[in-house]
């Protein structure tokens, strides 16, 4: 009898606990019932596109969905007290402080400023082109020999670096000399006269040993090699090719020997105590560099720095190459640098002072610029913005904005997200049904509907000459493949279940 009691209460309390959940439930259905009853209803969107409203529930044409009902509450909820929303541009939200904490949201003012930035490119070392000689022969000939005349050689004024022979040199001598014996007094080391004789028989004299001493030196025979010839009024057995300054050797085109014609250039030789530095800067840059601006050569890996000046020279460019070549004058008293060298070169530009903001603050679209403007406790406005320079961390502004205004520095795309689904958009016209009926071509017959991805569907069309027809809304049209072979077709005249 106990037994029988027992299962009997444990059946009383099992039918005790599913009554309280069944009123339990009852009592929260009823309550939000009455609560959502007591919200109004605006318009329904599709979840995934805010843009398309319609005002009866239903099922999202695009992806199917269950369209999302908006409360009259939700509007009211974003409009401040302080500053109402209706009273700004489109597009301009609310976020409160907490939000914005969480976002992670900062702000910057607008400031009207200079900016000075260090330009920082590549360079190559070249020759300065006034500093460069070049020991060509004026006449035919072959090399007797060369002394110590290898590429990069360092080399002095009047060094010796080889000897030719050439027999048009022998009778142009012969009448320097000649010339000499004749001019009384024309026995200086520069083979010219060293005394004035007045007199019609020595000025002749006199431009006969000019002439001479001219030919000679067209011939590429030395002024140092002229005043010993003058000196020893003796003929020279060979011609020799001096350095005519102190420099180093670049480039050398003889050997011993070797036959040469006229013209042919012997040595190329370079004096390095002041140098070049070739550096490409961005046109937009180049704009803000002026002559005898002052920048830094850094060689690479080495760490040392040498100060370099724009030269007066004319800027060189290239059509289409967005860039322009520079030329500093780097003094290199010790020689550190060398032609073909690659350094580092570093160029202060300064900015006349304009309207500027953090780079982050700048939505750019390609087409449009936009700012978020703070207009209030949490209100934000999206200002079209002009911009000009961008260096470093700040972007110039044209025109949107004035000094003094607080714009969104940080997060500023997430707000950016939220104007974007706060705007209207270009809004579809109510529908009272998520499906809209499609104007058919002559060849299309329409059969029972049919549902087709989860669509409802108006009628399958037959495609002219195939055979075969394809089911065919307004909304699921574009979901269809062109080929009407696909899944969804069926036979004319075929029943569907």
């Amino acid at each position: 009898m106990s037994q029988i009691r027992r299962v009997g209460l444990a059946i009383a309390v099992v039918v005790a606990i599913a009554v309280a959940y069944g009123l339990g439930r009852h009592n929260s259905h009823a309550q939000s019932g009455s609560k959502a009853a007591g919200r109004h209803v605006l318009y329904y969107v599709d979840p995934m596109h805010p843009s398309y409203k319609s005002d009866k529930p239903g099922i999202a044409p695009d992806c199917g969905m269950q369209l999302v009902p908006v409360y009259a509450e939700q509007q009211l909820a974003n409009v401040s007290a302080s500053s109402p929303l209706e009273q700004l541009p489109s597009g301009t939200v609310r976020i409160d402080s907490t939000a914005q904490k969480l976002l992670g949201i900062r702000f910057a003012s607008v400031e009207k400023s200079g900016a000075t930035r260090n330009v920082r490119v590549v360079g190559r070392v070249v020759p300065e082109d006034t500093r460069v000689y070049r020991l060509n022969s004026g006449a035919d000939g072959f090399i007797q020999e060369t002394h110590n005349d290898s590429v990069g050689t360092r080399v002095t004024k009047d060094q010796t670096l080889a000897t030719y022979y050439s027999t048009e040199f022998l009778s142009v001598a012969s009448g320097f000399l000649a010339a000499t014996e004749r001019v009384p007094g024309s026995v200086g080391g520069d083979g010219n006269r060293t005394m004035p004789y007045p007199g019609a028989v020595s000025k002749q004299g006199v431009s006969s040993l000019l002439g001479y001493s001219d030919r000679l030196r067209n011939l590429g025979m030395s002024e140092v090699q002229i005043q010993r010839i003058a000196a020893s009024r003796q003929l020279p057995e060979n011609i020799d090719v001096v350095a005519p300054a102190d420099g180093f050797i670049l480039s050398r085109n003889v050997s011993a020997g070797q036959h040469f014609d006229h013209n042919m250039e012997f040595y190329r030789i370079a004096d390095l105590r002041r140098v070049w530095v070739v550096a490409e800067v961005n046109e937009s840059e180049a704009s803000h560099l002026r002559p005898g601006d002052l920048g830094k050569i850094t060689l690479s890996g080495a760490g040392r720095q040498l100060q370099a000046r724009i030269s007066d020279s004319l800027p060189q460019s290239e059509a289409g190459g967005g860039t322009v070549k520079f030329r500093l004058e780097v003094e290199n008293p010790k020689f550190t640098l060398w032609p073909e060298m690659l350094v580092d070169v570093e160029l202060p530009i300064r900015l006349p002072p304009a309207v500027t903001v953090p780079l982050d603050a700048l939505v750019d679209s390609g087409a449009h610029a936009r700012v978020y403007v703070e207009r209030g406790e949490g209100v934000f406005e999206p200002r079209e913005v002009e911009t000009g320079w961008r260096f470093g961390e700040r972007v110039e502004i044209l025109r949107g904005v004035k000094p003094g205004e607080r714009v969104v520095a940080a997060a500023t795309f997430l707000v950016d997200s939220e104007s974007r689904l706060k705007s209207p958009a270009v809004e579809a016209p109510p529908v009272s049904s998520p499906h809209t009926a499609v104007s058919l071509p002559e060849h299309v017959t329409v059969a029972k509907a049919v549902p087709v991805l989860g669509c409802s569907v108006a009628g399958d069309s037959r495609m002219a000459g195939s055979g075969k027809s394809l089911p065919l809304t307004a909304p699921c049209a574009k979901k269809l493949p062109d080929d009407p072979s696909g899944a969804g077709a069926r036979h004319h005249g075929d029943d569907v279940d």
